[in-house]
This record gives C-alpha cells, sequence and structure tokens, in this order.
C-alpha cells in the first residue's frame, strides 16, 4: 500500500529523526510513505500573519502536487503542516472563487478528492486491527506516560472536520494502549508549549512549559509522547532551562509516538535515532523492558 506523505520543513531539518522513524514505522506496518516531489513550505504560522491568500496558496499547490500524481490521501506528521493544509483544502472547498483563483496560480490544480491525514489518523486503523497484535515484540507497561497534543492537531482557525475530541483527544492513547501502555490522565494535554516564540519571547515559552512539565509531574508521569515536531523540540531541548528556572527536580523524555511505535515492534534504538534527544530516552525504554522480563 502506498500513500502520499508530506515531511515538511521541521522533518528535514530540526526533527529529521521524526521522518526516519515516520518512513521505517509505516514500512514495517506494510505502507510506504511516496514523498510528494517538489513540496514546498506549508507556510505554517508565519504566511497567515502577512498573506491570507498565500496561507492558502502555499498547502493548496502540495495537494495539488499529490492529486497529480494519483493520490487519494497523505499523511502529513507535523501538526502545523497538518493544520495548515486541512485549513486551506475546507476553505477551497467552500469558497469557489478562491479555489479558482489559487488555480490559476499554481502549476498542479486541486481538485478536491484527497484525504489530508495526520500520522494518529493514518496509524489509528493499522494498530488498532486485529493483526497488528503479533508485531509488537517488545512490552514497556512500565511507563508512565501523558500523551502531550499541544494547541494545533485538534484546534483550528477555521471549521474543520475535527478526527478527535478537541480538548480530550485520545488518539495517542488509543495507539498506546494497542501496544500494552497505559497513558496516564492529566490536565495540559493541549496546552501550548510556546511555539516558535521559544525564540522571539523566550521567558514568556520557558514559563508555558514549565507548566505542562509541573502537571506531568504531579501525575506521576516519567515520559511524553508527542506527534508534534515543535512541541517535542521545545519540551525536550529546552527542558533544563525551564527545570532550573522552576526549580523541578525531574527530567521527562520526550518521545515521539513513532518511536515508542517502533521500539515495541522491536526495532533498534540506533535506528529510531533515540540518541539524538537531549533528556535520555533510551534508558527509560531500557529500564522498563528489564523490569517486564522480572515479572515473567
Amino acid at each position: 500500500m502506498e500513500i502520499a506523505y508530506y515531511p515538511g520543513c521541521s522533518l528535514q531539518q530540526s526533527s529529521a529523526l521524526y521522518d526516519v522513524q515516520s518512513r521505517r514505522i509505516f514500512e514495517e506496518l506494510g505502507v510506504r510513505l511516496m514523498e510528494i516531489e517538489d513540496w514546498s513550505c506549508c507556510g505554517a504560522t508565519s504566511a497567515g500573519k502577512v498573506d491570507d491568500f498565500l496561507a492558502v496558496a502555499l498547502p493548496a499547490r502540495n495537494i495539488g502536487i499529490a492529486e497529480d500524481a494519483g493520490f487519494t490521501e497523505m499523511v502529513i506528521p507535523c501538526s502545523a503542516c497538518y493544520s495548515r493544509t486541512l485549513v486551506a483544502q475546507q476553505r477551497m472547498a467552500d469558497d469557489t472563487r478562491l479555489k479558482e483563483d489559487i488555480n490559476e496560480e499554481i502549476g498542479k490544480k486541486v481538485r478536491g478528492n484527497l484525504k489530508i491525514s495526520s500520522i494518529l489518523e493514518s496509524l489509528l486503523p493499522i494498530v488498532t486491527a486485529k493483526d497488528f497484535k503479533p508485531k509488537v515484540k517488545r512490552q514497556f507497561r512500565e511507563l508512565k506516560p501523558v500523551c502531550y497534543y499541544g494547541c494545533m492537531l485538534t484546534r483550528f482557525p477555521y471549521t474543520v472536520p475535527v478526527p478527535d475530541r478537541v480538548e480530550n483527544p485520545r488518539g495517542m492513547e488509543q495507539v498506546l494502549d494497542a501496544l500494552g501502555i497505559k497513558a496516564l490522565d492529566w490536565n495540559y494535554k493541549t496546552y501550548c508549549c510556546g511555539a516558535s516564540a521559544a525564540v522571539n519571547d523566550n521567558q514568556t515559552s520557558l514559563s508555558l512549559m514549565s507548566r505542562i512539565m509541573k502537571d506531568a509531574v504531579a501525575r506521576g508521569a516519567n515520559c511524553f509522547v508527542v506527534t508534534c515536531p515543535m512541541c517535542q523540540m521545545n519540551m525536550d531541548a529546552h527542558q533544563n532551562a525551564f527545570c532550573e528556572k522552576n526549580d523541578i527536580e525531574a527530567r521527562l523524555p520526550v518521545y515521539f509516538i513513532t518511536e515508542l511505535l517502533g521500539a515495541a515492534m522491536g526495532i533498534a534504538p540506533e535506528e529510531l535515532q533515540l540518541d539524538r534527544h537531549f533528556i535520555d530516552g533510551a534508558q527509560l525504554l531500557k529500564e522498563s523492558e528489564k523490569d517486564e522480563r522480572k515479572e515473567k
């Protein structure tokens, strides 16, 4: 099975390990991710602040490329890219004139028959199917994760069909359930980490991150699980800074959902590039698996 794949800018740069993991995990699950040719930046949050037309046209160009190649579904791991692309598609569906104006400007036209999927939308039918269970080779039941969705995966600046609960999404919890991992309930799963404000308003962002961390620690969590590359980078790369500033002793690994899926399916940590985290994630998985062996 082949589906279109839009990695976006983050997965080619700061979160390149997420790109590696996504391709490898889907391959293991029998799905080949086909990166669309000559894709361009979706505009992220920046384009919408400068030019509304451009904010729709940039992701529309990528939709047109995928549709022209004959794909009916495109998976987008990055929450920002997913949000911008889904919103652009819906806006064109709701505004025929806008769609015509954009199609005049791009080479490969948008027809409107492409399903835009988050990584969770694509993974869920596979991991909840009966034939997935034999693929789980390792158990990590001692993990006590909190699923951190961030603010962009279920909340949109335009009315779109949201595939999960807006304030209390459950997609990651369902994936973890399929791996035998029970996620903890907590209050900050859709709270903002500051996103790119970590660059231009560092103190505000560190304050936001510390609140997320404090609630996770108070709930007894020993790790975060995420799908958004910006959330992962912020909570991982800035963790020492916001913990020291707010007298938080704990340090929690921030895993992509693909890392736990890959580890559970027996893929080596080196292949998943677990060593590229700022807060070590490999040791916790080793300790958890050691505890599992003791129980057996």
